[in-house]
């Protein structure tokens, strides 16, 4: 029985050129109290292959974290399947707001020891003791008011390209860093303030503000569904937008487009630009902004050190990287000082 994928990226972008079938970019997460994930796990690849699903789904004991594509044909398939299983029927399904047929490649579903790596011991606080949920239009409100701290839950690379107005956005890598960073620069606001915070689709916030709420913040308020139902709901009720900028999205896109705003600047020369891009050397990959003049300039790269190595034979440079790890090679979120104009590690700051 196949449990695995067999096709090759390449291979699976030419099915799907061919193909020329609409699909559905999705994310969805539920904590629930799973006995055995590699069970579930495999259930999930086994139905979601036949529909012809694709995308990064992890499975834990603490519940499910989904980020996926499937043909807008078989979304109701998809969504039936869903329902079959107790915990996630009439799961929240935060489909994006701009569409792409190639925003996953290849199906992956992995069991891991937290949906999210958030560094804590669960064992030490309730984490269903959750804060309180908020749509769109209460949301616009509580962030207007003078006795509230809004916070950005998300890491630099995203709040750098799009965050909401007066946010704090911590200059992270990851989110374990900024929870105890939050904590600390925050502690005297516990008590007199509204914690109100938000992320992309709201799983961290999930778990968040359960931590918050442990750590003594008494009033603790989180987005429901995050950035992209917020845009939803603003465009569905009419309401003011007060996000600026791109979402970033951890898929082929990148990122999608809420406002018109760019608020980013291109690592390698400064102008005005939030289009993140992978470094075209494959020893390397490191995530950074890039405008279209540096891209051609650079050949794509992050350095010249980089475009020295692509512009030598592709055999070669198999060679070169050969028994070289890269972590996180889609995503890789280092620092790097070839980058002129990147914004470098710090405190929380506010924008």
């Amino acid at each position: 029985m196949q449990l695995y994928n067999t096709l090759s990226a390449k291979e699976r972008e030419a099915l799907i050129e061919q193909a020329g079938k609409e699909r559905l970019t999705i994310s969805f997460y539920q904590y629930a109290h799973i006995g055995n994930p590699q069970i579930l796990r495999d259930h999930l690849f086994i139905n979601w292959d036949k529909m012809e699903v694709l995308g990064r789904i992890y499975v834990a004991h603490e519940g499910v974290n989904a980020q996926l594509s499937v043909p807008a044909e078989n979304f109701e398939v998809f969504k039936a399947h869903l329902d079959s299983i107790s915990f996630l029927e009439n799961v929240r399904l935060n489909i994006a707001i701009e569409q792409h047929d190639k925003s996953f490649l290849k199906l992956k579903v992995k069991v891991r020891r937290k949906i999210v790596a958030d560094g804590l011991d669960d064992g030490t606080f309730d984490v269903t003791d959750k804060g309180i949920h908020v749509n769109a239009e209460k949301f616009n409100e509580l962030i207007e008011a003078s006795d509230t701290v809004l916070v950005d839950m998300r890491n630099h690379y995203e709040s750098e390209i799009g965050h909401f107005k007066n946010a704090i956005t911590p200059d992270v890598d990851t989110f374990r860093d900024s929870l105890d960073i939050i904590e600390k620069d925050l502690s005297e606001h516990k008590e007199n303030k509204n914690l109100v915070m938000y992320c992309t689709g709201g799983i961290r916030c999930e778990k968040a503000s359960a931590y918050y709420k442990h750590k003594g913040f008494k009033n603790v308020y989180q987005l429901e569904g995050g950035i992209i139902e917020y845009a939803r709901q603003v465009e569905q009720k009419k309401l003011e937008n007060k996000f600026l900028g791109k979402n970033f999205v951890f898929d082929h896109r990148r990122g999608e487009r809420i406002t018109e705003h760019v608020i980013a600047q291109c690592h390698q020369c400064g102008a005005p630009c939030d289009t993140h891009v992978n470094c075209a050397n494959e020893a390397c990959h490191l995530l950074f902004i890039q405008c279209g003049d540096c891209a051609k300039k650079m050949d794509n790269c992050c350095s010249v050190a980089c475009r020295e190595i692509v512009a030598l034979p592709y055999e070669v440079q198999k060679k070169m990287r050969k028994g070289i790890t890269i972590s996180n090679k889609i995503f890789k979120k280092g620092r790097s000082e070839v980058l002129k104009f990147k914004k470098g590690p710090g405190a929380v700051t506010e924008k």
